[in-house]
């Protein structure tokens, strides 16, 4: 692990920073009244990371109720079904599923809580340091208008990912009077959309482009990253498609306009650059949550959402999980067989010790003292049932989650070679944005220009990223033409390629198959799906906030 010391130093300033984003009441400075902090550089950039810190509670599968988990347990890739008696959770889980969401869910208002939590993170801080003099806060002039132009490209990153999922919200760009307060109306998706722009526009020449020394925080790259994301989107989002606005702001990444975090910004040569324990080293990654467990103990979350509960045995680690989310029965076979991918980020098959792969891994509950195989299906096999769906599971059902490798803590055997401890165990980043997504954003907007056809620019797109996941001999087979790359070919890329990245959601809403398409035990639903609820509790607390139709 070269050099995540920049953020980490200041990250260090912030006490208890792995458990934090768990309290909204707690930050780094809550028993300090503001007037007496932000007296040097420290206390000031301690305030900048705060909102990074905390957005690993919603923006990753935290183990909490975020943007991840309703932008993805609600598609057709990914499912946490109830397995033997585990995984119920009083069937949130099912409702995300089956689209069958209340405006009382509790789930979904710990999103809105946590997400918006996270603008006032950023509000807080923009507020203190635009008023305070540089020389009381120990900086400089073009520090102060960089740490306020990044808080505004992360406060508006906040909204744009609050805009996605409930659509109309209320925006607040001050911190609210305690005594009072002032509550905001709801605000059209059309005109936050505006907003989103304008912020991002206003502010992404004033931060620095993208270096080591930004990894993990706002930079010019992610700013283009953003824009990309609400172009390629904002046909849905606002009725106006704006498709060569997208391949402008993906034309700035392509080109390396706006920095790298290891050199030049380019596609990885591989599937697992991005996604090993020192893909902070990637040069695809444009913005990422950033853990360093080593110096700092700030440790990935997503282990819990995924790992089984005996999964440290099989990648000689120290972490387990709740073994809940699995692909949705079927998945795994649209992965054609000599795609690396299939083999790389997913685990299927009888599971076998890192420390001795002769010896199967062991299940715990109804494969107790059997040997541990995940399965393509969620069913009860032990019962010789073939009935499948959300309440079917066994805690071997289901394929798994193996894209993100958090590294050996135990020396162990692969392929017959002892390997040591990984000093960069626990150290992985979770990705937000990467280039591989802008490449494929591109070209979309490229074939919609074309009314849904390929060109030779956009065939060259794609395959100049799918080419990684095969090998030299293989290849030649799966090279898409401008005949095979269709539109609905493209969406099958794309959830290939970005399985578990948390834009499975937007995607089938863009390509029209969200709530009008069947999938497992899935069965349509209705358009106004297709956005959440603004959430019951948040409407008694503030009556100005209008509810999305069909709710």
């Amino acid at each position: 692990m070269k050099n995540k010391s920049i953020i980490y130093t200041a990250l260090a300033l912030i006490v208890g920073m792995a458990s934090a984003c768990t309290n909204l009441d707690e930050n780094a400075y809550d028993v300090i009244p503001a007037e007496k902090f932000y007296n040097n550089k420290n206390e000031v950039i301690s305030a900048v990371l705060r909102p990074y810190t905390h957005a690993n509670a919603w923006v990753t599968p935290s183990g909490q109720d975020g943007w991840w988990r309703l932008a993805e347990l609600s598609a057709d890739q990914l499912a946490w079904p109830t397995k033997g008696p585990h995984g119920e959770d009083g069937g949130k889980w099912k409702r995300l599923h089956y689209h069958s969401w209340t405006v009382d869910e509790a789930g979904i208002n710990n999103a809105w809580t946590l997400m918006y939590a996270g603008v006032g993170y950023c509000n807080d801080p923009i507020t203190n340091i635009e008023s305070r003099d540089i020389s009381a806060m120990g900086i400089s002039q073009k520090e102060k208008d960089e740490y306020i132009a990044e808080l505004k490209l992360l406060r508006a990153f906040h909204y744009l990912k609050l805009m996605d999922l409930f659509g109309n919200i209320p925006l607040s760009t001050s911190v609210a009077d305690p005594i009072n307060p002032v509550l905001p109306n709801t605000t059209s998706r059309k005109d936050v959309f505006a907003f989103i722009e304008k912020e991002i526009k206003d502010n992404i020449n004033n931060v620095p482009k993208l270096s080591r020394a930004q990894l993990g925080r706002m930079s010019q790259a992610s700013g283009y990253a953003m824009l990309v994301e609400l172009y390629l989107n904002a046909e849905v989002w606002t009725g106006t498609a704006r498709w060569d606005d997208c391949i402008a702001a993906a034309d700035k990444l392509i080109n390396n306009e706006g920095g790298g975090q290891s050199g030049n910004m380019a596609l990885d040569p591989n599937i697992s650059d991005q996604f090993k324990n020192t893909n902070d080293l990637s040069k695809e990654v444009i913005f990422s949550i950033a853990y360093d467990f080593t110096r700092a103990k700030f440790e990935p979350s997503w282990t819990g959402e995924f790992y089984h509960f005996a999964q440290r045995d099989i990648y000689g680690g120290g972490r387990n999980g709740n073994d809940g989310i699995v692909l949705i029965p079927g998945v795994y076979t649209t992965f054609e067989t000599d795609d690396l991918r299939k083999t790389n980020w997913l685990l299927f098959g009888p599971q076998f010790k890192f420390t001795d792969p002769a010896s199967p891994v062991q299940g715990t509950v109804e494969y107790a003292g059997k040997a541990l195989s995940f399965v393509d299906n969620i069913q009860k096999n032990t019962k010789n049932s073939t009935v499948s769906n959300m309440s079917e599971g066994e805690e071997n059902s289901g394929v798994r989650f193996n894209k993100y490798k958090l590294g050996n803590s135990l020396p162990g055997l692969v392929n017959g070679v002892r390997v040591e401890p990984d000093p960069n165990y626990n150290n992985t980043d979770w990705n937000v944005y990467r280039l591989t997504w802008i490449y494929f954003a591109k070209a979309e907007a490229i074939m919609r220009k074309n009314g849904g056809t390929a060109t030779a620019d956009a065939v060259t797109l794609i395959n100049t990223c799918k080419q990684r996941a095969y090998t030299t001999a293989t290849w030649p087979a799966h090279a898409y033409t401008t005949a095979s790359l269709t539109l609905d070919e493209l969406l099958a890329e794309r959830g290939r390629e970005f399985i578990f990245e948390g834009f499975r959601r937007d995607d089938l809403i863009r390509f029209g198959k969200f709530s009008n398409t069947k999938w497992w035990d899935h069965e349509i639903s209705t358009p106004t799906r297709s956005l959440y609820p603004i959430p019951q509790r948040q409407r008694d607390f503030n009556p100005k906030l209008t509810q999305n139709p069909g709710y």
